[in-house]
């Protein structure tokens, strides 16, 4: 096959014995996500995009549409049983994916996303879903997955209320998700964030919005493309085969636990911006904590992580703010209260992180949040958490104590019954 000279040398044709590269494209404003893929097809002729139009899947009908930088391939409706994501992932995305790969094994692929689908589904839809009887990784290498951020919009997006429901951009009848939810999700599930343009305020917001998103998201590398110049060659080289991705990495929710950076802790303003990573070991008290939660939030974009309170010592709690809610939910029960037989059950990171945080008294339990936000006072937020933490004459009374004050998240978080594992009936 030959090569357009604009194609950078070896672009074109995969090495021998080499599977295709995908790098999966999101990002929440369609006319940005595009522009880079527009961008990455003027590089690359050969490269394949595929995309899908989700307007009616609610009623079972995809669009799906396939082209390279000379033209469209294959543009095809298709009706699905059940119209929803997850069924267009697994019914067509992947199986689409795979007979490309086969076709033309010495071309890659770019799959863009629709504006409403968080690319870590896609990723559990790599791991999980067999194409064929096979994972979709022995037929491809899933290089990365680049969120592109459009500068003029993003701040809006952060800070909206508003779910996708009211845009009738939501993926099923149950979707209650916001565009802050989605955004957030798209940023923090990538290894690469393309910042798109610049803001409608000048130079110096764009910067803000740059120190923002590496606040974010201080994992993924950050590029910046003004929207008036496009080096087409050069976002090739900072986008595709960058081997950035890591399918082991978990989701945001569980970094942490898994000894993973969860955030940053930059109390001094950069351009605004400020992240507050609190810390501690003791618990906090549910009637305190539930006081203060619209307060500590108040001037927050962001904030997440996971708590234990006293009232469940039991259960990790995730922490989960954007566009004004937050959710609170169970992760799961802390290691110091799982048998030794059921460790195994936890992934090898979790079990390091907390062999090497171990407390004699606490075990692995301890709060872990990150606040990130513009002009936030980082004492203040610290002082308010800090009062909800058990005081030395609650921690004396101990955990029968504890499990009986007064707590406004009963049953709010229930986990599943500890069940004895077959071996252990057969010899008891």
């Amino acid at each position: 096959m030959s090569t357009s000279p604009l194609a950078p040398a070896g672009w074109g044709t995969a090495a021998t014995g080499r599977r295709p590269s995908l790098t999966v494209l999101s990002g929440f404003w369609p006319g940005a996500t595009y522009a880079v893929a527009r961008a990455l097809l003027a590089a690359d002729p050969a490269l394949l995009l595929v995309r899908h139009d989700l307007t009616d899947v609610r009623v079972g009908g995809v669009q799906r549409v396939v082209r390279d930088g000379c033209g469209v391939l294959e543009d095809e409706r298709i009706s699905l049983a059940h119209g929803c994501v997850s069924c267009t992932l697994r019914d067509d995305v992947l199986p689409t994916l795979a007979r490309l790969a086969r076709a033309y094994p010495d071309r890659d692929l770019i799959l863009m996303l629709p504006e409403a689908v968080e690319p870590e589904a896609v990723a559990a839809a790599c791991a999980h879903c067999l194409v064929d009887g096979a994972p979709l990784t022995d037929l491809l290498h899933v290089d990365s997955y680049v969120t592109v951020v459009d500068a003029e919009h993003l701040l809006d997006g952060l800070a909206s209320t508003d779910d996708l429901r009211s845009r009738d951009i939501h993926a099923a009848d149950d979707d209650d998700r916001s565009l802050a939810d989605v955004i957030v999700r798209q940023l923090e599930y990538a290894d690469t964030l393309v910042l798109w343009g610049r803001s409608r305020d000048g130079d110096y917001d764009t910067g803000r919005l740059a120190v923002l998103l590496e606040r974010l998201t201080p994992w993924a590398t950050q590029v910046h493309v003004r929207d008036d110049v496009v080096d087409a060659q050069a976002l090739t080289r900072q986008l595709r085969r960058t081997h950035r991705h890591r399918p082991e990495t978990p989701g945001v929710l569980v970094r942490g636990l898994e000894g993973h950076v969860l955030g940053v802790h930059e109390p001094h303003p950069d351009c605004g911006v400020v992240s507050v990573d609190f810390r501690a070991r003791r618990p906090f008290h549910p009637q305190r904590l539930h006081d203060v939660l619209e307060k500590v939030n108040e001037e927050v974009i962001r904030s997440r992580g996971h708590l234990w309170l006293a009232s469940q010592p039991e259960t990790i709690v995730a922490w989960d703010f954007a566009g004004g809610g937050l959710r609170l939910g169970a992760l799961g029960r802390w290691l110091a209260f799982l048998p030794d037989d059921r460790w195994a059950e936890a992934s090898d990171h979790r079990r390091l992180a907390a062999a090497l945080d171990w407390d004699p008294y606490y075990g692995d339990r301890h709060q872990h949040l990150v606040f990130i936000g513009l002009d936030l006072d980082p004492a203040d937020l610290h002082r308010r958490l800090t009062r909800c933490l058990l005081t030395d004459a609650e921690l004396a009374d101990g955990e029968q104590a504890w499990r009986g004050y007064p707590d406004p998240f009963a049953c709010c978080f229930p986990l599943a019954e500890l069940t004895t594992h077959p071996a252990q009936e057969e010899h008891s």
